[in-house]
């Protein structure tokens, strides 16, 4: 059997997901506050709003970077040097488009240049007791005093009006954007999913474990036919759509995190026509 054009037959067992063990640095995994999505029933114009940018959520310590998932990302010494000795919360971010160039970047387990490329854009101040209005003062403040073109902070905007926010969004998504985040102006840092941070996109899309496989039939004989996965909520369905070849030959491995995109849900609440689009391999 050629193993570059036909799947792992072992890989068609349906099986538990197990545990992933990074070889990454664990460090403790620090509380991050996390987007729900888009409400069109909010007042728009008591929120701030920033280009929702594709890059790796990145904690800033005052010492090291750390990933959400608690490890330690080995930037080089003259990237971190002149960072402020505050707690930021950002990402790491190349340019729109770049997500996997960023990872392979960030994920390497040695200091080397391909840091240069990249900069921490700082969206909050995970510290500041403040409210979020209270909170961007501070970080255009902080923005003015240059630290290291390294270090950059995201732009925060208003809109008066559900349709200019819908301009905003189809500008910046037609530059090749990802979409828009929604930061209430009285909101305080939190950790987990808030209702006060939004996320708006084009599209409904979510995140999820590959927990099993469904073998290919007709053109896909041979390779993976569809993944089994499950959601933070404890949904379990397939994806079958979405997939290149290669990713066909050699599927994502049991245990990694996926994105995927849907329109909406069903009656039981499982993600419809949900499409595959990309291992989220971050540290």
């Amino acid at each position: 059997m050629n193993k570059s054009k036909r799947f792992n037959l072992v890989r068609l067992l349906i099986i538990p997901i197990f545990l992933f063990v990074s070889c990454a640095a664990a460090i403790e995994k620090p509380d991050i506050m996390q987007a729900k999505v888009f409400d069109p029933s909010i007042d728009v114009s008591e929120y701030w709003i920033s280009e929702k940018l594709d890059g790796i959520r990145a904690r800033w310590n005052g010492k090291q970077l750390i990933s959400k998932n608690g490890h330690l990302l080995h930037a080089p010494a003259w990237f971190i040097e002149d960072f402020p000795d505050v707690t930021l919360d950002g990402e790491l971010w190349l340019a729109r488009g770049q997500y996997q160039q960023t990872v392979s970047i960030v994920s390497r387990k040695a200091p080397h240049s391909g840091w240069k490329k990249i900069k921490l854009m700082v969206f909050d101040l995970p510290d500041n007791p403040k409210p979020f209005s209270e909170r961007v003062a501070a970080m255009r403040h902080m923005a003015q005093q240059r630290y290291t073109p390294y270090l950059n902070f995201i732009k925060q905007f208003r809109v008066a009006s559900s349709d200019e926010l819908k301009q905003r969004l189809d500008q910046i998504v037609g530059e090749g954007g990802e979409g828009l985040m929604l930061h209430h102006q009285d909101s305080l840092y939190q950790h987990g999913r808030s209702n006060r941070l939004l996320k708006l996109k084009p599209y409904d899309d979510g995140e999820a474990v590959v927990i099993g496989y469904r073998s290919g039939k007709g053109q896909f004989a041979g390779t993976m036919g569809s993944l089994k996965v499950r959601t933070e909520n404890g949904k379990e369905f397939y994806i079958g759509t979405g997939f290149s070849q290669r990713e066909r030959e050699d599927p994502p491995t049991l245990g990694s995190l996926i994105n995927f995109r849907h329109q909406g849900y069903t009656d039981k609440g499982l993600p419809r026509f949900a499409v595959f689009i990309r291992i989220r391999d971050e540290p």
